[in-house]
């Protein structure tokens, strides 16, 4: 066969093992179509050597906000996922969000696929963000959505006084995506105790930016942790929380998944290596923690982050995604709304940190490939299930995109050989469109020397971005699988016989 591309001399990391070394990677038309040793090539055949490097699965991100209305200083398609293949990321689920009063979905994703077409550097789809879930909605639209546009999850939230949803609603939304084998994913946070807080807080005049994190507490995420499970439980339907960041919340999923229940948790870096102590004031810079509020905030503790770590390499955390929702610190209209005739309110600053680039180098760098084996945090296998593999397969792209093997798209990253790969991280070199990163001066322990998307190498360390805007394709999903647990339970203290009579 005259393949495309060969690569040659990698070590190749699949979400079960680490193959032997040696092995070739065959692209032909876009597709891994051979594994092997000493494959043949042509003249035509481009030739790239991984010189003994790791080769993983291009990253799946699947929580990744663009072109918001709610964030007009962010990232649009062109920047974030410029951004995105630079840090080894090739495909990127973002958000079509819904208004209260958006009375159908179809004028909202029109006005989306406005944002996206011949934008995005990477192949992309959305998941619908649900804020009035009518009865005409579920019934008629959701289908068609699924079926027709391959859009096959939607995200709820428990607060943000424009966006929430009571306990019915999201219980009717359970059942709607049950019966259309979609993904439910929901944002876990009790609003009435943050809303009793932050009333509080502004009657004492504690406004400023580190009092995001008080308001904001652990129990809020763990109360409304567990009544999302409970809702899942009870419509006997698959459901993801997303950016987790307590412990005490993550207990809840891991005994829910110790029942069988098909709950899954995602979490995001900011919750493994940051603390609250970012959100206070810098020396000449008394508003700059604002540049790291988000939601739910960043802990306090050392102790947090370690609880996090554990649950993210026992299994109980299934995707590891980077929530990007950022917007500029230094421009009007960006996290500056928080500055009030010059007083801070942290109650009015935009919630989100930009991470789309760094993610996937922040947890690579904490495998085998970069640390010590005592010292590191996860394995590879597991590293590539988090950022690749599992997210593909629970949002409909299994087959496709998260993995290195025969028939799957031809999406790699290809690190730096070992020892090479060390830098800081610093704005300067990122190429999103936002004047910051909370992550700036950190030492990772490698970065993606060629990002490969469909067999095309389109970031290439040594020179940039040199792949094309218009290159990245839509990605139209199927129904997603359930990774742990099963449907099927029975919700806890209910006969067996109960459900035939309202059913």
């Amino acid at each position: 066969m005259d393949f495309d591309l060969v690569v040659r001399n990698g070590i190749i990391v699949t979400a079960s093992e680490v193959l032997p070394s040696g092995l070739d990677i065959g692209v032909k038309d876009g597709k891994i179509v051979c594994i092997g040793s000493g494959l043949p090539s042509s003249a035509n055949t481009e030739i790239i050597d991984a010189e003994g490097a790791y080769i993983t699965p291009g990253g799946v991100d699947s929580h990744v906000h663009l072109a918001q209305a709610n964030a007009p200083t962010g990232d649009g398609w062109e920047t974030g996922t410029k951004s995105a293949i630079a840090g080894g990321t090739t495909s990127i689920i973002a958000f079509a969000s819904q208004q209260k009063s958006d009375t159908s979905l179809f004028p909202v994703l029109e006005e989306y696929n406005k944002t996206s077409k011949d934008q995005s550097y990477c192949d992309y789809s959305y998941h619908f963000i649900l804020t009035n879930p009518t009865k005409e909605i579920l019934r008629d639209e959701l289908p068609v959505l699924a079926s027709e546009h391959g859009i096959t999850s939607v995200k709820l939230y428990m607060t943000y006084e424009i966006m929430k949803l009571n306990d019915r609603e999201v219980l009717d939304i359970l059942f709607a995506c049950k019966a259309l084998g979609m993904t439910t994913m929901i944002h876990a946070e009790s609003h009435d105790m943050i809303t009793l807080i932050i009333e509080g807080l502004e009657r004492n005049k504690h406004t400023e930016p580190y009092y995001h994190a008080i308001a904001r507490p652990r129990i809020a995420e763990d109360e409304a942790s567990y009544r999302a499970i409970s809702l899942a439980e009870f419509a006997d339907a698959p459901m993801l929380i997303v950016h987790m960041s307590s412990e005490v919340a993550l207990d809840h999923v891991r005994q829910a998944q110790t029942r069988l229940l098909p709950i899954h948790a995602e979490t995001c870096p900011q919750y493994l290596f940051l603390l609250s102590e970012k959100l206070k004031a810098e020396p000449h810079d008394h508003y700059a923690g604002a540049k790291h509020v988000c939601s739910p905030p960043l802990r306090h503790d050392p102790k947090d982050l370690e609880g996090l770590w554990r649950n993210v390499a026992n299994g109980t955390v299934t995707t590891f995604s980077s929530d990007h929702a950022a917007t500029k610190y230094f421009v009007e209209g960006g996290k500056r709304l928080g500055l009030v005739d010059g007083i801070p309110r942290f109650s009015k600053i935009p919630n989100g940190l930009p991470g789309v680039e760094t993610r996937v180098p922040l947890l690579f760098s904490q495998t085998p490939a970069c640390v010590p084996l005592e010292k590191a945090r996860l394995s590879l296998p597991r590293f590539v299930q988090l950022t690749s593999t599992n997210p593909a397969k629970l949002y409909g792209l299994s087959g496709r995109k998260g993995s290195i093997a025969p028939g799957y798209d031809a999406d790699l990253v290809i690190w730096q050989p070992s020892g090479k790969g060390t830098c800081t991280i610093k704005n300067e070199n990122l190429h999103h469109c936002i004047d910051y990163t909370p992550y700036e001066g950190m030492e990772i322990g490698n970065w993606p020397r060629y990002t490969v998307l469909r067999g095309k190498v389109v970031w290439d360390q040594a020179k940039g971005i040199v792949g094309d805007m218009k290159y990245g394709q839509w990605l139209k999903r199927g129904k997603g699988e359930v990774l742990v647990g099963r449907t099927g339970n029975l919700p806890r203290g209910m006969l067996e016989d109960e459900r035939k009579y309202w059913l």
